[in-house]
């Protein structure tokens, strides 16, 4: 049998598989898309936690995406931001940055359409993800959200992953170990 690792979240209880992510570690495998239920309780226990003065959400493609969009109903926030992960052809004047991430071994990049630059341009933006690990992509957000002038008054996550539970400039709903190999 494969190991896994149950997660606990509020009431809720998922079993992550482990998997190895490189020769000396390995993480509980967290996927939010398509789970509805964690989604739902997740963006109604954050949306107790979020900054009560700002303007926008801003999330990262694609995983954050379902809990930014609940946060946004919840939070009377009609709009929010997806930073993408490629170019898409309808983007006009998109800003881009590189990221590292924990979870992923080749170079990536976050980008923002002009378009939605211009929407944060001097706002109070909130920065939400499923889950915060090594901090790499959260950097990478704040740093191109911060290019249009926006402040960013709040980061939230699902869970903290390893060193991240000892943050303080995050929330998060619970904590997610590493697991040495």
């Amino acid at each position: 049998m494969d190991a896994t690792y149950a997660l606990q979240v509020g009431p809720i209880t998922r079993q992550l598989p482990i998997i190895p992510i490189s020769p000396d570690l390995a993480i509980a495998s967290f996927v939010l898309l398509g789970d509805a239920e964690l989604t739902d309780y997740a963006a109604q226990a954050l949306a107790q936690r979020i900054p009560a003065d700002f303007d926008y959400l801003v999330t990262m493609e694609s995983k954050g995406i379902p809990l930014a969009q609940e946060l946004s109903r919840l939070t009377n926030h009609p709009h929010f931001v997806a930073l993408r992960k490629s170019k898409k052809d309808y983007m006009q004047h998109p800003l881009e940055i590189p990221v590292t991430a924990i979870t992923t071994s080749a170079p990536q990049k976050l980008i923002l359409d002009g378009a939605d630059a211009q929407r944060l341009a001097n706002k109070r933006v909130v920065i939400v993800d499923d889950v915060i690990s090594s901090g790499g992509s959260l950097k990478a957000a704040k740093a191109l959200v911060e290019r249009t002038g926006a402040q960013v008054v709040g980061q939230l996550a699902i869970l903290a992953e390893g060193a991240a539970a000892d943050r303080d400039d995050i929330q998060f709903l619970a904590e997610l170990p590493l697991f040495p190999r």
